[in-house]
Formats: C-alpha cells, sequence, structure tokens
C-alpha cells in the first residue's frame, strides 16, 4: 500500500518540483533584468547620492519580485502535493486550468502588484531627484536648514501616495480572485467619515504643519515669539512645535492652535538700544561719540564674523523727565542680536565715563518743609491747659 500511495505521489511531487524549478529560474531571470537596468542607470547618473537611491529601488524591487514568485510557486507546489496526497476538499486541478489562471487572473495580479511597487518607486525617486534640485550643494546652515524642510514635505508626500497606492492596488487584486468589494469600499467610507469628524484638530494641526514647512515661516535654531510663548524652536513637526524658553521651560504648540507667530531671528536681525544722555549734553557730540563706539565694535576681530552692517544712530527718540533718548541700532547675523547689544551697553558705559558724557539715573529728592505752629491743647484742668499753652507759646517764641 505505501509503494502504491508513493507511486500515486511521484507524478504530484515532480509536478511541484518543476513549478518550483520554473518559478526560481523566473525569479532570477527578473533579477537579472532589474539588475541591468540599475547598472545602466549608474552609469548615467553624476550624483553619488541619486546613484544610491536608484540601487536601493532596484534592491526593493527585487526582493519584492522574488517574495511574490516563492509565494507563488510555494502555492501551487502545495495544492499539487495535497492533491496528490489525496486530501478531501483540495480542488481537483489539472495543467490547464493553472495555466487558464496563471495566464490570466495570476498575471494580472502580478502585474498589479509590480505596477504598484514601480509606482511608489518612482515617486520616492523623483521626490529624491526633486528634493536635490531644490537644496542644491553645499553645508552652510542654510542649506542644511532647507534640506531638512525639504525632506519633511518628501517623506509627507512618499507617504500618502504609497498608502494610496498600496490600498488601490490591494483592491485591484480583491477583484482578480472574485471578491465583491463593495461592502470593504462601504466600510471605509464610514469609518472615514468617523475618523474625519473625530479627528479635526489632528486633521488641522497636520495641514497647518505643511504649510509652515512649506512657507519656511520659521526654522529649527530660530528665536520666535507664538502665542505669547517666546523661545527657541527645538523641534518642527507636522503636528506641533517646540520651543524651549531661557530658562529651560519647553513648549509644545499644536501648529493648528497658532494664532500669532513672530521670528525674530529670520535671516538676519537688528541690537536696538536706547541711550539716555542728560538734557545739557551736546547731541551732536554724543552721536559722534556713538558712531564712534560702533566702529571700534565692527572693527573687533571677536565681532566682525556676526555683524552685518555699521551701527545706525537713528536721532532723539523721545524726550523723557530726566534724559534725552538717542535710539541706535545694529545689524546683526540671526540670533546675534542680544549678544552684541550686550558688549555695545558695556562700551557706551565706558566710553561715557571716559568723555564724562552724564547718564541720567532715577533719583527721589526728599524735602522735609517748615516746622509747624504751635497750637493751644485745653483739658479738664484749665490752667494746666493754659500751662502747657504757654509752654508751647515759650518754645515757639
Amino acid at each position: 500500500m505505501k509503494e502504491i500511495a508513493f507511486k500515486k505521489l511521484m507524478p504530484a511531487l515532480v509536478t511541484a518540483g518543476v513549478v518550483l524549478v520554473a518559478m526560481w529560474v523566473a525569479s532570477w531571470l527578473l533579477s537579472r533584468g532589474i539588475a541591468r537596468i540599475a547598472q545602466a542607470l549608474k552609469g548615467r547618473s553624476q550624483d553619488q547620492d541619486h546613484w544610491r537611491e536608484v540601487e536601493q529601488a532596484a534592491a526593493s524591487l527585487n526582493r519584492f519580485m522574488r517574495r511574490i514568485v516563492q509565494l507563488m510557486a510555494l502555492l501551487i507546489a502545495g495544492v499539487v502535493i495535497l492533491e496528490g496526497l489525496g486530501f478531501r476538499g483540495v480542488p481537483r486541478l489539472t495543467s490547464e486550468e493553472i495555466v487558464k489562471w496563471l495566464v490570466g487572473p495570476g498575471f494580472r495580479i502580478a502585474v498589479i502588484g509590480i505596477g504598484a511597487l514601480g509606482l511608489t518607486r518612482a515617486i520616492h525617486f523623483l521626490a529624491e531627484g526633486l528634493q536635490n534640485r531644490l537644496v542644491g550643494a553645499g553645508a552652510s546652515v542654510d542649506v542644511l536648514e532647507r534640506r531638512k524642510r525639504v525632506q519633511t514635505l518628501a517623506r509627507l508626500m512618499a507617504l500618502t501616495s504609497d498608502v494610496l497606492i498600496m490600498s488601490i492596488a490591494v483592491l485591484m487584486i480583491l477583484r482578480q480572485v472574485d471578491v465583491d468589494i463593495t461592502p470593504i469600499l462601504t466600510g471605509a467610507g464610514i469609518v472615514g467619515l468617523a475618523v474625519g469628524f473625530g479627528a479635526q484638530n489632528l486633521v488641522r494641526d497636520v495641514i497647518s504643519g505643511f504649510f509652515i514647512i512649506l512657507e519656511n515661516q520659521v526654522r529649527v535654531g530660530d528665536v520666535a515669539s507664538i502665542n505669547g510663548k517666546s523661545g527657541l524652536v527645538e523641534a518642527i513637526r507636522l503636528r506641533t512645535i517646540v520651543l524651549r524658553s531661557l530658562d529651560g521651560t519647553v513648549h509644545v504648540i499644536p501648529n493648528g492652535a497658532i494664532t500669532e507667530l513672530s521670528n525674530m531671528t529670520k535671516d538676519f536681525s537688528y541690537a536696538v538700544i536706547d541711550v539716555g544722555i542728560a538734557y545739557k549734553e551736546d547731541v551732536d557730540r554724543v552721536m559722534a561719540v556713538l558712531r564712534g563706539i560702533g566702529e571700534g565694535l565692527q572693527a573687533d576681530a571677536a565681532w566682525a564674523p556676526v555683524i552685518l552692517d555699521a551701527l545706525e544712530v537713528l536721532g532723539i527718540d523721545s524726550f523723557g523727565d530726566s534724559a534725552v533718548v538717542v535710539r541706535t541700532r545694529m545689524k546683526t547675523m540671526p540670533s546675534q542680536q542680544w549678544a552684541v547689544g550686550r558688549e555695545l551697553r558695556r562700551r557706551i558705559k565706558r566710553v561715557f565715563d571716559e568723555q564724562q558724557i552724564e547718564i541720567p539715573f532715577p533719583h527721589l529728592s526728599l524735602y522735609a518743609g517748615e516746622a509747624s505752629k504751635a497750637f493751644r491743647v485745653e483739658g479738664a484742668d484749665g490752667e494746666l491747659g493754659q500751662g502747657q499753652g504757654a509752654r508751647n507759646e515759650g518754645q515757639r517764641g
């Protein structure tokens, strides 16, 4: 009986082996073809980063094709072996039916899968190329920040395209295996509607974050004021912006809740200083001294790299209670206005002391006034009151 069973199983094993070998050969041929295409693209590409993206796409496509072929081979071989063993419930498949399925639905499923993967990889490839063109070469801070912003947008678009393409591909494959996708589409529509109503704030935050990154309103490393909270921008995400204030407090602000955003370090900054001088001072002389202080600071090798322009003496800004206020400003590199302002104030104080230019400061004068007039006090004892009054009069005299 065992010999008879083995004889019945032998054709099924041979068929399964032939299928596995054929699928392995097909997988090898596909891998070789993809590798040759990648090599041809490498020969034409001058950009190493561009070539790495091509190489990664080719490797991913190879892995996907091998898995698809291996899965199909295992399924077909398993069905053939189970049929040879005589298991009930296994459909009786003939070679004609297998070939017919492979040429028809099987081929279309393979085309859909390969097309979906190829389309996603093509979108990634195009996004990478566009990213390189938008950012350009270089290692400056501006280029690095622009690269981060463009990479964030590219990842978002790639993720969105992947989800959309793969979802459509799965639905098309289900149609090829005679699965009714109408209930799936109806359920997905209902779930999407419910999630849309329940996640309005999340969607609002993501859309706001997308436009904040796209419009380059603020970057990591900037100092900004958002909704009354000021600090250093530590992170910009699609949903939130993270600020760290001077005392170390971290503020996490949803992008959709931003109603006011002030960037204090966009491209350049100004150190604005109001200098109070006494009314007796010669204003023109003081302005000349201030310009000299600015020139000295700009000529200092330690401060020259962060100063973009000479000190501007804008003129008299106001007449205070005890001082004439002269407004000045100096253009600096982003985030350097506070350091430059502190150094400028230090030099102004030192030079004004040397030049004997008075910087008024608030002070209070106390006035005692004239001694109060003596007055007569009368009590129950009239004589005592008169005596006391006489003494008061005597003291007054």
